[in-house]
Order: structure tokens, then C-alpha cells, then sequence
């Protein structure tokens, strides 16, 4: 059915995949409005390359292409790292936080444009589409959003490699390597094909980035990372800005099989999916991150810091980057990080992290407090009053048990005296 007239102009959020690139053709045939692309480079490397010309060759009348990678990392990746933000355990959140700054530069390109929608390529099952939307809708309620896969008759990659080949667009996809992928500086995901019987082991040639742990180094290797309020500026002491820090330290985890999560996860809109993903250098500075924070935060603070981290991560993840309850948890979280300033120590060998030595001039660890040695700040004695308060309610409650209930004789009123004759 045409929809012409109904859109003058669309930019759409374009990687040159399968579904982007035959969604270049489809808008111009069913909303006869004008297409410009737009690409943020966030760290796909060999996918970049040609990426403006296969636009316009698909029908496209300008493709933006920006690099973003300085932005992404800084307001975006660790902002979520120092909250300890992990989804359901094991996911990083590699897609969910790229989403809505692609959206917002969406949003300011559309703006620049004279566009009035905004369109995407993702499906009316997963969650990318609520991370695009609820940017737009936060940024700029005003354009209209065309999402086509809850509009064509394409069902499904089949579908989408027919149409591409009917408008000559070429795609890196085939029938007999099916995987939905998704890359950037942080991550590399998969999704589909093998991987939707969750009973089948991922197939080694699908893993494009990271070593396989078998093939990885049989001598371990180690890193130091320093953080400077809990913002990671050094590899090795040589300091370095977020894009080429987070570089070498991919590097370092891609040669030695780090990073790699196989996790059946729960979607935004109700159903469980499988993903495989490969966050090598984001594995690393997650640990040392975590590492420096127990050596820094008081008890009370680092534990309603897990549970911060819990619900930041439900929001990245759900795509409510742009709500007020972020940028509060936000204020939180850098509030936290003002003392999270050291050096982290870490052993890698074959697919394995391992804390190897942390120091930070704001430690609160006291090893003469800790000392089994004899020593003057600490009288052991005095645990003994601390042990019976701090018992003092299961004391209760089982010489309850022991004794009876210990119900007083009024609590049972006799009434017979004011019955009448």
C-alpha cells in the first residue's frame, strides 16, 4: 500500500546490513519521500569502508557518516562501567547504549535536515526498536517514526535477501551464514541461525573477533589499568584517550579469548533470545573497575551500589537512557567515583581474568587493622559485647521457642462475671 505524501523526507539510522540497505529502496517505494542516511561509527572498522556509496547507489540522496567513538565511550560506556551496570549477570550492554546515541544524532541530523521522520531497521520483536523510539519520543516527539518491519510483507531474512537482490543491493548476508550481528568499539553480538536452539554450542567460525581459548597463548600475560576517578586513563602507564585505551585493551583480551558471554536473556517485550557476545577490553575494565571499588568504598555505599547497578542496567538495556531516574542514578554514581583513583593489576590467560594486585592511595583496606599479628588499634575483646547485641534478636526469638510464648494472663479476658442471671 503507497504512503505517498504522508513523509517528505526520512533519515534512517543505516549500517549497510541486510535490513537497512533494503529498507533504503522500500521507503522510496512506499512513502515516495526523499532518504538520507545516516551512520555513526562507533568502532565497526571493515563495515565503514564504501558505506556512503552503497547508499546512494540503493537510492539514498546523502549518507552521513560520523565518528562517534570519543563520545560513545565517554558518555555513554563508562558512565554504565562505574555504575557496574550488568544486565541479567553477564551482558555488557554493547548494543543497549549505542541505540540511543545513534538516535540522538538522528534526532539532531533530522533536525538539520529539514526531515520530518525518522526510520530504523529494527524488528517488531527485539528491543532495538524501543531504544530508538524512546529517544525520539524524548528528544523530539514531533517527527514521525517509520519502523518497516512492523509495516512490509518481508518476514524474514529470506525475504529481505529476495528483495534485496530484486533492487540490486548488495549484502554481506546469505542463507548459509544467517547471523544478525551487531559491532562496535565495545562488543561484537550474534544472534539467530545455530544459536535459537540454545541446546547447540556456537560454532567456532562464527566468533569473528576474539581467540578461541584453546588457540589462545600457554603463557599468561599482565596488565595494569589506572583509573583516575573511576575513568580509566592508562595501559601499562602510558596514558592514552578513551578510543585507543579501550583499543589496546581489546587487543590484549582478543589474543588471549577474553570477553566471550553465551547468555539467554530476557527481552523488553517478553520473550527470552540468546546472544553471543564478545566484549574483550570491556570484560577487563570491568573487573578492574570493581576490583579498585572494593579497595575504595566504604560497606555501606558499595552495597546499595549493586543495587543501583541492577536497575541502571534494567534501564539501559530497556533504552531509558534519556529519563530523569538516569541522570539521578548518574549523580549517584559520580558522586561514588570522586575516591575511585589507583591501579589495577590483572593475569589473562586463556579466556580467564584474573585479579592479580590493586592499590590506590584511597584505600580503606588497613593491614594493621586486619593483622593476625599482635597489634594496638584493635582490642579483640571488645567483640564480645558487639556479638551479643548484634545477636540479640535471634537470642529472643529461640528462647521463645525454648520457653513457651510467654503470654500474659491477660491476654485471654474472662467474661463469665458479666453474665446476667
Amino acid at each position: 500500500m503507497s504512503k505517498t505524501g504522508t513523509v517528505k523526507k526520512a533519515v534512517l539510522a543505516y549500517s549497510g546490513g541486510l535490513d537497512t540497505s533494503v529498507i533504503v529502496p522500500w521507503l522510496k517505494n512506499n512513502y515516495g519521500c526523499e532518504v538520507v542516511c545516516f551512520c555513526a561509527n562507533l568502532g565497526q572498522d571493515d563495515e565503514l569502508p564504501g558505506l556512503e556509496e552503497k547508499a546512494i547507489a540503493s537510492g539514498a540522496s546523502k549518507c552521513y557518516v560520523e565518528d562517534l567513538r570519543s563520545e560513545f565511550l565517554t558518555d555513554f560506556v563508562f558512565p554504565t562501567m562505574q555504575a557496574g551496570a550488568l544486565y541479567e549477570r553477564d551482558y555488557l550492554l554493547g548494543t543497549s547504549f549505542a541505540r540511543p546515541l545513534i538516535a540522538k544524532r538522528l534526532v539532531e541530523v533530522a533536525e538539520m535536515e529539514g526531515a520530518d521522520a525518522i526510520a530504523h531497521g529494527a524488528t517488531g520483536k527485539g528491543n532495538d526498536q524501543v531504544r530508538f523510539e524512546l529517544t525520539v519520543m524524548a528528544l523530539n516527539p514531533k517527527l514521525k517514526i517509520i519502523a518497516p518491519w512492523r509495516e512490509w510483507d518481508i518476514r524474514g531474512r529470506k525475504d529481505a535477501l529476495d528483495y534485496a537482490a530484486e533492487w540490486n543491493v548488495p549484502v554481506k548476508a546469505t542463507m548459509e551464514r544467517i547471523y544478525s550481528q551487531d559491532r562496535n568499539l565495545w562488543h561484537l553480538s550474534n544472534e539467530g541461525g545455530p544459536l535459537e536452539d540454545p541446546w547447540n554450542e556456537p560454532p567456532k567460525d562464527m566468533f569473528e573477533w576474539t581467540t578461541d581459548p584453546t588457540d589462545a597463548p600457554d603463557k599468561p600475560e599482565y596488565v595494569e589499568i589506572y583509573f583516575r576517578q573511576g575513568v580509566p586513563e592508562r595501559v601499562n602507564g602510558v596514558a592514552k584517550g578513551p578510543v585507543g585505551l579501550v583499543q589496546e585493551l581489546n587487543a590484549l583480551g582478543v589474543k588471549h579469548a577474553i570477553g566471550r558471554v553465551d547468555i539467554v536473556e530476557n527481552r523488553l517485550v517478553g520473550m527470552k533470545s540468546r546472544g553471543v557476545y564478545e566484549t574483550p577490553g570491556g570484560t577487563l575494565l570491568y573487573k578492574a573497575h570493581a576490583a579498585l571499588e572494593q579497595l575504595c568504598l566504604d560497606k555501606d555505599t558499595l552495597h546499595y551500589k549493586q543495587q543501583v547497578g541492577l536497575r541502571y542496567a534494567e534501564l539501559v538495556y530497556n533504552g531509558q537512557w534519556f529519563t530523569p531516574l538516569r541522570k539521578a542514578l548518574d549523580a549517584f554514581v559520580q558522586t561514588t567515583e570522586q575516591n575511585i583513583t589507583g591501579t589495577v593489576r590483572l593475569k589473562l590467560y586463556k579466556g580467564n581474568v584474573i585479579l592479580a594486585g590493586r592499590k590506590s592511595p584511597h584505600s580503606l583496606y588497613r593491614e594493621d587493622y586486619v593483622t593476625f599479628d599482635e597489634d594496638d588499634v584493635y582490642n579483640q575483646a571488645d567483640a564480645e559485647g558487639f556479638i551479643k547485641l548484634f545477636g540479640l534478636p535471634l537470642k529472643v526469638e529461640a528462647m521463645l521457642r525454648m520457653e513457651g510464648p510467654g503470654a500474659s494472663d491477660y491476654d485471654t479476658t474472662d467474661y463469665t462475671e458479666f453474665k446476667r442471671d
